[in-house]
């Protein structure tokens, strides 16, 4: 029997099956035809026919209700939806599994006097525990996005307590077409609450995780240091190459690799090398990363799993590949499999440490990347470094940092506002020194930080990168600008900080070249405490620094 040829019915429905969803009332309809076809003639499937969508939601609540397992209900645009309102109210409150699908036409046609429209996403609002809109699928990134939010929305029917959840599907005109002999294959995301070790639920996790020899662990930003005992660190470094960046202050077991980016770069494409540094398993917990091209490599070099780590317990499918959330502190989890872990010998992570070994630490002329280097080399122990958006936060990766410095940063949203009043609101409080890194236009933009009525303490001091706009922009690759593009662009200005400055009570440097980038900052980064807080401000040419970087990256591809 052939069904829909709409691929994202055929990810619903695929999906319904893989989680063991069985029970479908059906409500009649033209817009939910391509619905109802696949799953009445699906042997899995057990249809229920019900005319009236109001009793059919109730029905549907009914099955979920005696048999303990999920029910579906399933109608056709317009206001056949609404009359199912009654019933997600009571299976909301009575914490019963429904899942309600709601076929709706095209969202260009809403709001156009077609014919049975309304605006049916979210139409439960927080009745639902959560509404989800699926895409029509094109392209490889519809197909993975819907496949995505139909797991997100069957994972969250059992989460945190039971309850409904909407699935709407819009569905383009042809309605009837039915070529498709099977359904596809699809990424079913588990989720596991809580590492209880002598729960047999989870010897086909800790199989899985012995089963893999090139494992990965990634570590995004966190606010936080967390120390391992040293018999935990023996027991679990080995297994894995650690990743992580400065934003991810001391929360690995072990000495992690930093400077994967430059790795990356070198790895010729396609090459057996590469396909050796590609992970089988990826672990991540933590925050944001801020390197793209580990992103770009794991999207396009997808690991067999992706295993996401967080007291959540959220859907986060940043590189596109996951199938595995677990619901619980990553130090804890960490410290659990730990003992779990069995000792074969892998060399996968020593192939990532050679590499990094292999990878020298810039030495770059004048430049922004320079004042950041030797900002960061002498960095006092236990002072505070904060990094602003932009090309601060990228720069600083290229170079080592003391292990007991702290590094902040905005990178929830990673926008270029309120870097520096980030940075005084957390000074205020402050025994540290804390040090800025800040760009010219992140500075501009948040220069009203200074103004505020706060005090400004002494143990702040500044490092104000001035190349007199955005450089970032024209490093972007594929983007060509004419003159009139490149200004708007990168944000050209003439802009000094000096008279801002020393206003607001700074002692304040200009630097112009690299005798006094020296002078300058051996003076910032004195231990001793001062009476006015350090300002310094580093003026260099943008086209020289986006050339000294480039040149950089590509030495690695001339060796």
């Amino acid at each position: 029997m052939a069904y829909s040829d709409k691929e994202n019915i055929l990810q619903l429905v695929a999906l319904l099956k893989a989680y063991e969803i069985r029970n479908i009332v059906l409500c009649p309809g033209s817009r939910n035809t391509p619905l109802i076809h696949t799953f009445a003639n699906h042997p899995f499937f057990s249809c229920h026919a019900i005319t009236d969508e109001r009793s059919a939601g109730f029905y549907a609540l009914g099955l979920a209700l005696n048999g303990g397992k999920p029910a579906a209900v399933c109608c056709t645009s317009g206001t056949a939806l609404l009359n199912l309102h009654p019933a997600i109210a009571e299976a909301y409150y009575q914490q019963i599994p429904l899942v309600v699908i709601s076929a709706d036409r095209p969202m260009a046609w809403i709001g156009q006097m077609d014919g049975q429209t309304l605006p049916q996403p979210g139409v439960f609002g927080s009745l639902a525990k959560l509404s989800v809109n699926l895409p029509e699928i094109h392209t490889n990134e519809d197909r993975w996005y819907c496949n995505r939010l139909i797991n997100e929305a069957l994972l969250e029917l059992n989460h945190h307590g039971k309850g409904p959840v909407h699935i709407n599907i819009p569905i383009s005109e042809p309605l009837f077409q039915f070529t498709t002999e099977e359904l596809p294959e699809v990424r079913v995301i588990e989720r596991y609450q809580g590492l209880n070790v002598y729960d047999k639920a989870y010897d086909g996790l800790i199989a899985r995780l012995n089963h893999y020899n090139r494992r990965m662990v990634v570590v995004g930003q966190m606010n936080l240091i967390y120390l391992f005992e040293r018999k935990i660190c023996k027991l679990l470094y080995k297994h894995f190459t650690w990743l992580t960046e400065h934003t991810g202050n001391r929360t690995i077991p072990g000495i992690p690799i930093k400077n994967f980016d430059a790795i990356i770069y070198s790895l010729p494409e396609g090459s057996p090398e590469q396909e050796q540094m590609v992970p089988e398993l990826v672990i991540t917990y933590g925050g944001h990363i801020v390197s793209k091209r580990l992103k770009q490599f794991l999207r396009k070099h997808p690991p067999k799993e992706h295993w996401h780590v967080a007291l959540d317990g959220k859907v986060c499918d940043t590189f596109g590949a996951l199938t595995t959330v677990i619901e619980m502190d990553p130090f804890e989890f960490l410290e659990k499999i730990a003992y779990l872990l069995e000792n074969k010998p892998t060399n996968y992570p020593r192939r990532w440490e050679m590499l990094s070994k292999h990878i020298p630490e810039p030495d770059f002329a004048y430049s922004q990347m320079k004042a950041i280097g030797l900002l960061l080399k002498k960095l006092p122990a236990e002072s505070a470094l904060h990094l602003a958006n932009s090309s601060s936060v990228r720069y600083a990766q290229l170079f080592t940092i003391p292990e007991s410095v702290e590094v902040c940063c905005n990178r929830g949203t990673s926008g270029i506002e309120g870097s520096l009043s980030t940075a005084l609101g957390y000074a205020y409080f402050s025994e540290r020194l804390n040090f800025v890194v800040i760009g010219d236009l992140s500075f501009f933009y948040d220069m009203n930080a200074l103004w505020n009525n706060a005090a400004l303490r002494p143990n702040l001091r500044i490092l104000l990168l001035n190349n007199s706009g955005g450089e970032i922009f024209e490093s972007l690759p594929g983007l060509k600008m004419n003159e009139r593009t490149h200004r708007f662009v990168t944000a050209r200005h003439t802009t000094r900080a000096q008279a801002w400055a020393t206003d607001r009570g700074f002692y304040y440097t200009a630097v112009n070249n690299m005798e006094e980038l020296d002078a300058a900052i051996t003076e910032l980064t004195r231990p001793e405490p001062t009476e006015v807080p350090l300002f310094v401000e580093v003026f260099t040419d943008k086209t020289n620094d986006i050339k000294l970087l480039k040149d950089y990256y590509h030495s690695f591809r001339n060796r």
